[in-house]
């Protein structure tokens, strides 16, 4: 049997707690009108090995500045930080975590709040972005589409999964499967790749997924938004092909049309970029795997070739 040394066993556990470990945070953004209350939530802050639960504040063109730090036993707020807007700022704890809360939303409060506490290192949360404006929020509009139509590379196959016309910009996706009538269930992460692409007003997810060409899985595209969230409808079986061609429209009606075929030409170049990249993507892979195969079957030819060269040396 065996046994680990002491201190590898040690450095083991706290690896294994900072994996398991995590801090919370919900909210991927919050939307405020100047003179709003706003409030970000942490849960998971139990886990701190220390009492102290810090607030961080993260600006695009600034690095973290910290804001405040509430103590979980006694819920007493220290704000020596120096922070330009410290008075702004307060903090709860809450019954399975805490809140930073800002009673008057400002413009220069525009940024992103993290919280932190130190479990085995420090941790910190996924974060939230504060936008202050009058924009009102939008909800995602999110389609799912075949990465690279009838095309399978090594047994994989791709979808495309598409969020277009939010605010804020900022979304989560996720992704979950069904076999024929059966429950809905996590992909497991050995099966499934993903990989994101960002725009300016879009945001797309590709699923590079590894199963055999008979797999009767479906899978289902979710994407998380201030504003709810959104499912991708079914991958349509095939386009239809009556709707590549308008019908005919009243001259007075030529505006509109225009800009709702400017809007799907866009769309269309996204979801365009998005497959190319995909491919390029794959390709290298390939490639890479390819050279690495090469060069290692050349590094074996070359050490036995090598070998009885050296033994003939020898036995003259």
């Amino acid at each position: 049997m065996l046994l680990l040394p002491a201190a590898a066993l040690c450095c083991l556990c706290s690896v294994l707690v900072a994996m398991a470990a995590e801090l919370i945070q919900d909210d991927l953004t919050l939307t405020r009108r100047v003179g709003e209350k706003v409030s970000f939530s942490c849960r998971g802050t139990q886990q701190c090995s220390s009492d102290a639960v810090f607030w961080v504040q993260k600006k695009d063109t600034e690095t973290f500045r910290a804001i405040l730090i509430i103590y979980r036993s006694s819920g007493h707020v220290y704000s020596g930080f120096n922070h330009p807007q410290k008075d702004d700022f307060s903090a709860v704890n809450k019954q399975d975590g805490c809140e930073l809360v800002i009673q008057t939303v400002k413009l220069l409060h525009s940024a992103s709040y993290y919280c932190s506490c130190w479990i085995s290192d420090n941790i910190f949360g996924s974060g939230t972005k504060l936008y202050v404006t009058d924009e009102p929020v939008a909800k995602p509009v999110a389609s799912v589409y075949p990465a690279a139509p009838g095309a399978r590379l090594e047994g994989r196959s791709a979808l495309l999964c598409l969020a277009s016309a939010m605010f804020p910009p900022v979304v989560r996706f996720s992704w979950k499967r069904r076999k024929e009538n059966g429950p809905l269930e996590e992909p497991p992460p050995a099966e499934t790749e993903q990989l994101e692409l960002r725009e300016s007003g879009r945001a797309a997810a590709i699923l590079l997924i590894h199963q055999p060409e008979n797999s009767t899985f479906n899978y289902i595209c979710y994407v998380q938004h201030e504003g709810g969230k959104a499912e991708a409808p079914p991958v349509p079986e095939a386009p239809a092909p009556a709707a590549s061609r308008p019908p005919e429209r009243e001259p007075t009606d030529l505006p509109a049309v225009q800009q709702a075929d400017l809007s799907v030409s866009v769309s269309v170049s996204f979801q365009s970029q998005c497959r190319v990249k995909l491919l390029l993507l794959l390709y290298s892979v390939l490639i890479v795997k390819s050279l690495v195969y090469c060069c290692g079957l050349s590094l074996l030819m070359i050490l036995r070739n090598k070998g009885p060269s050296t033994n003939c040396t020898h036995a003259d």
